[in-house]
């Protein structure tokens, strides 16, 4: 049987695409272990899935000032002593890691353990943690064609990233029912802000309520805290704080989508054929990853962008009616794109690098 280590954390967005790639990691026969950080986010998820979870020491490496960069780098460097002896102990073909600190000293002791490791980099341009550990990877998995040139050129690989087979799936009907919608001619507008929700984009749509139902149905996936129970009983509109299980049968009902531009969040988008109108977080509450990704997008002809310092009603009601008409050239830039099968295409880099250990 085939070993397989997989790291990432921090955030879920280091941990979903892992899990997404664990069926078919497990229809070949893989046995698979997992290490994050004692307590991170990726605890709770992998255990939930059934899969062994060995926690190690990890600190954040920080290019600004603050006391605990005196202190992490100690950190850092336990947990790659914790990770050699995890992979001597385990002894997996392949490591394969998504990325955030928790990563780090795992794919360093892997190159020290002579054990091949593929990293997944899901923004444009590769994060702190990934530029520190690509020098040890075997191969470097990206989103967008873009990033290929901050990567040596032997080790790039287009792959798109790995989507939960689940989302592909969903049932449009049980989504109708679930919104307590009654209008099935009506097109359905998907609004997801992000798990935290984003005050802007829950305000802008609010406002324009009266507008939009004249002509849609409108799903608001408005963030943790932020349901207004005084719009409850508007006929055509329903409003959650998140989804999970029934997220791919809101996918499946929606025929436009409005959403932050995460890299894993669009890439889904793709993977769903789905037009979108992608409004980036703004750059000074992020590194500005996510304007980045959607302008790769933009200029892949699979989404429209409207900055968050352009956002009005108005802008955002011309942006819905030029994608709704739109729309049919949107899929079909879709259809051309060069990221077909995500998953499949990493598992042949995973079987590789397996048979050449």
């Amino acid at each position: 049987m085939k070993k397989i280590v997989m790291t990432g954390g921090g955030t879920a967005g280091h941990v979903t695409p892992n899990i997404a790639l664990f069926p078919a990691l497990q229809k070949e026969g893989y046995e698979i272990s997992y290490i994050g950080s004692y307590e991170g986010i990726e605890k709770r998820l992998i255990e939930e899935q059934g899969v062994p979870y060995y926690g190690i020491s990890s600190g954040k490496l920080r290019r600004y000032f603050d006391p605990k960069n005196f202190s992490d780098p100690f950190k850092v460097l336990k947990g790659y002593h914790q990770s050699v002896r995890l992979l001597k102990k385990l002894k997996p073909d392949v490591v394969f890691s998504k990325g955030g600190f928790v990563s780090v000293p795992v794919v360093l002791a892997a190159s020290r353990c002579h054990i091949p490791a593929i990293i997944h980099e899901s923004d444009l341009t590769p994060g702190l943690a990934n530029r520190i550990a690509i020098p040890k990877a075997t191969k470097v998995c990206c989103n967008f064609p873009e990033t290929m040139a901050h990567v040596p050129e032997e080790k790039a690989v287009l792959t798109g990233t790995p989507i939960r087979a689940e989302l592909l799936s969903g049932d449009a009907s049980r989504a109708f029912a679930l919104c307590n919608f009654t209008d099935s001619a009506k097109p359905t507008l998907l609004v997801v802000g992000g798990s935290s929700g984003s005050r802007a984009i829950n305000t802008a749509i609010r406002d324009l309520l009266p507008e939009l139902i004249k002509n849609y149905n409108i799903i608001h996936l408005c963030g943790k805290g932020n349901v207004d129970a005084s719009l409850n009983a508007i006929a055509g509109y329903a409003q959650f704080e998140y989804a999970n299980e029934e997220l791919a049968d809101l996918f499946a009902l929606s025929s436009l989508v409005i959403s932050r531009a995460g890299a894993n969040a669009i890439c889904e988008l793709l993977a769903l054929r789905k037009p979108n109108i992608l409004i980036p977080l703004p750059a000074a509450a992020s590194r500005g990853d996510q304007i980045l990704n959607a302008n790769s997008f933009r200029s892949q002809g699979f989404s429209y962008v409207l900055e968050e310092e352009e956002l009005t009603n108005t802008t955002l009601l011309e942006a819905i009616d030029h994608v709704f008409h739109k729309k049919d050239a949107y899929i079909d830039a879709m259809e051309h794109s060069k990221i077909t099968n995500s998953i499949e295409t990493i598992m042949g880099l995973i079987r590789e690098a397996s048979s050449h250990k």
